[in-house]
């Protein structure tokens, strides 16, 4: 019998990321985890049922709230995991869980969200000025070359790579000059959510609200959507938390409202209600658009990343041209000229074919193909 290791960037929460290696637990469940880092009891049982070692920066001082400050040391960090008794290594990376090193003659199937984004296309957003304080930006730019030309190497340690979107099969063509062997779109949880069968008219247009779930982290761009509903005194609910909460409340008006982290149960009603949904950034895939379609609610994406292979235009959302205020709001004024025009029934059936169990289904087939 196979004996496998699933390996995961860091375990701080669960997000998107977590979703995916929860399937994978299911479909190894006498696997054992590695990771970087664990905060216990922040993943969920169908992760924390399971062994899981981490590396050193599990013991470095504040590495569970400030891990993203030893990025120099991720590298070593995953190289000094012992995979040495494993025949199969399956990792989801969206930093340095594809660099891990499987045992010779092991296989190591890699699920890749995105080349580390830290050091390619949006470490300005991370680093760039009034993004980070000046030492952290200093360190950041000394070692970012070295952690491309490790980011490239170490691809070469995966056997066979699994992009969770063309998006991203393009992004690792262009970062790591390599094809995937694969694309599997994440999973979603579309049976949570529900098209609401007494929407009015009035919750629809411009007197209802728009939603942003999101973590308030730099690339997820929220200032736009913020800036650009506060300049129209139009409501906006923000769904999420994250260290950029204070510099968006600042820039927010009164028609803008924060609500922190929001139960994963309490969402399908906050989608259902929504006018529409806004993505004001480029995603990797996105999976809380697909749940507000989910919910029969269109989206007002921007024409960049994953959004491009999840929402039709002028069936299921809009899309805006460039990262800007101006050209988000002349996006609300298109799906505001649309509204009537969206049916619930086709949107919720279109996020369908995202659904959970459609993921589960193609991971097994997959890694039964290249594992």
């Amino acid at each position: 019998m196979k004996r496998v290791a699933l390996v995961h960037d860091w375990l701080t929460g669960l997000r998107g990321g977590e979703r995916v290696l929860e399937v994978l637990c299911r479909i190894y469940p006498d696997a054992d985890i590695f990771t970087l880092l664990h905060v216990p009891g922040t993943c969920g049982p169908i992760i924390e049922s399971h062994r899981i070692t981490t590396s050193f920066l599990q013991r470095l001082p504040f590495a569970h709230t400030r891990y993203r400050n030893y990025l120099p040391l991720f590298p070593a960090a995953i190289e000094s995991l012992d995979l040495r008794s494993y025949d199969l290594v399956v990792s989801t990376s969206h930093a340095v869980a594809k660099g891990a090193q499987a045992a010779e003659g092991a296989r190591h199937v890699s699920y890749v969200h995105t080349p580390m984004r830290y050091v390619w296309d949006q470490f300005d957003v991370y680093f760039g000025k009034g993004r980070a304080d000046p030492l952290t930006r200093a360190a950041a730019h000394a070692f970012a070359p070295w952690l491309r030309r490790w980011d490239v190497r170490s691809t070469t340690r995966a056997n066979a790579l699994v992009a969770n979107s063309r998006f991203i099969a393009g992004r690792i063509k262009r970062a790591w000059g390599r094809e995937v062997d694969a694309v599997v779109y994440p999973p979603v949880e579309t049976s949570k959510f529900v098209p609401a069968p007494d929407l009015t008219d009035e919750e629809k247009g411009p007197h209802g609200y728009a939603l942003v779930v999101t973590a308030l982290v730099p690339y997820k761009r929220v200032e736009l959507a913020v800036q650009s509903f506060a300049r129209l005194g139009r409501r906006l609910l923000v769904a999420g938390d994250g260290p950029g909460r204070k510099r968006l409340e600042a820039m927010a008006g009164p028609s803008v409202r924060f609500l922190g982290s929001v139960p994963h149960a309490d969402l399908a009603a906050l989608y259902a209600r929504a006018s529409f949904f806004v993505l004001p950034c480029e995603e990797d895939f996105g999976i809380a658009p697909v749940e507000a379609q989910a919910a029969g609610r269109p989206v007002l994406a921007l024409a960049r990343g994953g959004a491009l292979e999840t929402v039709v235009p002028e069936k299921s959302g809009v899309f805006f041209d460039e990262p800007t205020v101006d050209s988000l709001i002349a996006g609300i004024e298109e799906i505001d000229r649309l509204q009537r025009d969206f049916d619930p029934a086709w949107i919720r059936e279109h996020a369908e074919r995202f659904a959970a169990p459609r993921f589960e289904r193609e991971m097994r087939e997959t890694l039964a193909r290249l594992a």
